[in-house]
This record gives C-alpha cells, sequence and structure tokens, in this order.
C-alpha cells in the first residue's frame, strides 16, 4: 500500500511582480529546513519556516560564491534574528531583512511571502 502524502491545502505563496505566486504545500516545509522553489523567472528562492510557524522567503543565491546554496544552510537565531547561514562559506543572513550579519555592505533579496 502506498500512503500519500499529508497536505495541509495552504499553499506557499510569494508576492512577484504585484501579484502571489504559488510555490509548493505548506506541509513541504519542515522548521529549520529550508526548500529551493524556481520562480517564473529563472530565479531561485530558498523557503523558510521556524518553529513558531512564521514563514520566510530570501535569494536562493550565496553572493559571495554565487551558488545557489542558501536553501541548504543551517538556521539560527543571533540576538532574536532569525538567520540562515551559508553552508560554503557560513556567513549568516537576517531572514527578515536578508541583511547579512558578518558584512553589513552584502545583502540577499528577500520577498513577502505567507500561506493561503
Amino acid at each position: 500500500m502506498t500512503l500519500a502524502p499529508e497536505t495541509t491545502g495552504l499553499k506557499v505563496q510569494l508576492l512577484l511582480d504585484g501579484g502571489w505566486f504559488a510555490l509548493c504545500d505548506l506541509s513541504a516545509l519542515l522548521p529549520g529546513r529550508g526548500v529551493a522553489a524556481l520562480l517564473p523567472d529563472g530565479r531561485q528562492a530558498a523557503l523558510f519556516q521556524d518553529r513558531s510557524g512564521r514563514l520566510y522567503a530570501v535569494d536562493n543565491r550565496d553572493p559571495f560564491t554565487g551558488a545557489a546554496v542558501l536553501s541548504r544552510g543551517l538556521t539560527g537565531t543571533d540576538r532574536g534574528r532569525p538567520f540562515v547561514a551559508s553552508p560554503l562559506l557560513k556567513q549568516r543572513f537576517d531572514l527578515s531583512s536578508g541583511q547579512c550579519l558578518d558584512d553589513e555592505t552584502v545583502r540577499v533579496r528577500t520577498y513577502e511571502v505567507r500561506a493561503r
């Protein structure tokens, strides 16, 4: 017997160019783990859900290496700020603002995200 994966019916959506774009089921996100999503223009977003259920979305491309790996990074908090650390060079990016916590001159794009 094959069991179907549990779904909530809620879709994770990003605000792109004035419209909401559905990416995946909310059930695909696990707290503390990222998911990469392909956007209509060919870019990638890294999606995260924290343990309280809050959703975050940032550009998946690590600006220090150019590799699309942020969705595979480690998540944590620094003084109450949620971040993802790149799996390559370990720079940390604030999930709310995109600001690099280790180099204030660098930032990744953030997206408005919701589940509906």
